[in-house]
């Protein structure tokens, strides 16, 4: 390059800069979401139960739809309800592209959690919400195979115990492969950000 006048050299260095700025763009070009990228983990692959009409259903059923999975009871005081109805509030709030995301309520508590109360429990968030149901010990294997953590704990009397469990979700794109970890708290908007961005995908 040094026997090039001035001007054509600065011209080559700016087109050769612009290439490597282009190249860097590919490494940079997988979405930004604000929710942790779990895309490729090797958990939350399967989940099998019965749904609160009584009918079996496996993820397999919600592809072609943004899937958002979250663990949980009815008797939730807090994290449950308001995961749930931000959840409403983002499918509302995306317009028609709501109808693409799909709400599902994995009950922690089998024993008290009948598909009847998981049923009135989803009304309150929207009638293509769906709750899924197990034996117990259906119910720890899904648990297992989500990483998700619950355990009883003991209330004043038998019936009157409350449930710890993790407080997120898990968001599958439309392909059916899980994507995203989103954290109890980020918020109605965080969540519709990354919902458009794998919506974006399909």
């Amino acid at each position: 390059m040094a026997h090039l006048n001035p001007l054509r050299r600065r011209s080559l260095l700016v087109a050769a800069s612009a290439a490597v700025a282009a190249a860097a763009g590919c490494d940079v070009a997988k979405p930004q979401f604000k929710s942790i990228d779990i895309t490729g983990a090797d958990y939350a692959r399967t989940l099998a139960l019965t749904d609160q009409n009584g009918q079996p259903r496996t993820l397999a059923d919600f592809k072609g739809k943004v899937t958002v999975v979250f663990f949980g009871y009815t008797q939730c005081p807090d994290v449950c309800p308001t995961t749930m109805a931000e959840l409403a509030e983002v499918k509302r709030a995306l317009g028609a592209d709501g109808a693409k995301v799909q709400g599902i309520f994995v009950t922690v508590d089998p024993e008290r959690d009948t598909p009847e109360l998981l049923k009135a429990y989803m009304a309150n968030f929207g009638a293509d919400f769906v709750a899924l149901r197990g034996t117990r010990e259906q119910t720890k294997a899904a648990a297992k195979e989500f990483k998700v953590f619950f355990a009883k704990v003991p209330g004043k009397t038998e019936g009157s115990y409350t449930m710890d469990h993790t407080a997120g979700s898990y968001v599958f794109d439309t392909q059916g492969r899980v994507r995203l970890f989103t954290r109890y708290g980020s918020g109605s908007k965080a969540l519709a950000d990354d919902l458009k961005l794998l919506l974006a995908e399909a």
